[in-house]
């Protein structure tokens, strides 16, 4: 009887580490750094955090699902390397926090390197773009210096907020001093509404967005200047370079079989253009 209950015993402690494996391997769907972000069946899933507000490189679609330029590489490198995809739509201003902890393995959103070295790993950069400010094509205004004394509104914790605030070679604080106020927003589809408002007087935004707004409404804005010239690549956690090769080498790989070009000439009439891309 007392082996019989041992076996029972030792039966119930094996089933239950058993268990614990399990649960372990699984990942309950939160993607982790690196290889280790992989499903039941050992298949990588490289988890995407995006702006879900930043068209045309991350939207919802009229259809309600998530689309945009970024977002559609993303798709095409995942199936280049025989990945899965998870879209995870974030709040902007805690992706620090996120790519941190682990809850997303990348950020791939129109997302610019200059001034972040610091805080990613990035693969290699492979589109242009400039930080710009957008004005109402009737404002008057025609230069950058024609914002002195005007209310310019930016997105929270940007790559414009941060040339503006910036005092080194290339920032703009100077120019930002001139202003009456400069605010911030959530996103960008709200920047523009109350630009069109009449509620501010100018957007600081990406290239990119300036040609998305423009393009939907091509008398509505005019761009006045340029702030600073940069690059998007994909940013991921400090140190995981390994993941950050292996997407620059599908992205490579993408643009020599046509599909980067395919992908801008969808994207045309929402601003994108072959002609930026640099990888």
């Amino acid at each position: 009887m007392k082996k019989k209950l041992v076996a029972i015993v030792a039966a119930a402690a094996t089933l239950a580490l058993s268990a614990v494996l399990l649960a372990g391997c699984s990942g309950g769907g939160d993607a982790q750094q690196g290889a280790d972000s992989s499903t039941s069946d050992g298949t990588f899933t490289l988890s995407v955090g995006f702006d879900q507000g930043y068209p045309p490189y991350g939207y919802v679609g009229d259809d309600g699902q998530f689309t945009g330029f970024d977002l559609e590489l993303a798709k095409a490198v995942c199936e280049k390397n025989g990945w899965n995809l998870d879209l995870q739509a974030i709040d902007w201003d805690a992706k620090d926090a996120l790519i941190g902890s682990g809850s997303i393995n990348c950020i791939w959103n129109g997302f610019t390197m200059e001034g972040r070295e610091d805080g990613y790993t990035f693969s290699e950069p492979y589109m242009y773009n400039e930080q710009v400010v957008v004005v109402k094509a009737d404002s008057g205004m025609k230069k950058l210096e024609d914002l002195s004394g005007k209310i310019v509104l930016t997105q929270v914790d940007s790559a414009a907020l941060d040339v503006l605030e910036s005092t080194e070679d290339g920032g703009q604080a100077e120019l930002a001093g001139t202003f009456k106020e400069l605010q911030t927003i959530g996103d960008y589809n709200n920047a523009f509404m109350q630009l069109e408002s009449g509620m501010v007087d100018a957007v600081a935004c990406d290239l990119s967005i300036a040609s998305y707004q423009m393009a939907a409404k091509p008398d509505a804005y005019v761009k006045l200047g340029v702030l600073a010239p940069e690059n998007y690549a994909v940013g991921f956690k400090k140190g995981d370079t390994e993941l950050a090769k292996q997407v620059t080498d599908a992205l490579k790989a993408l643009n020599e079989d046509g599909t980067v070009k395919q992908l801008c000439e969808k994207y045309a009439d929402q601003g994108i253009t072959y002609d930026n891309w640099v990888l």
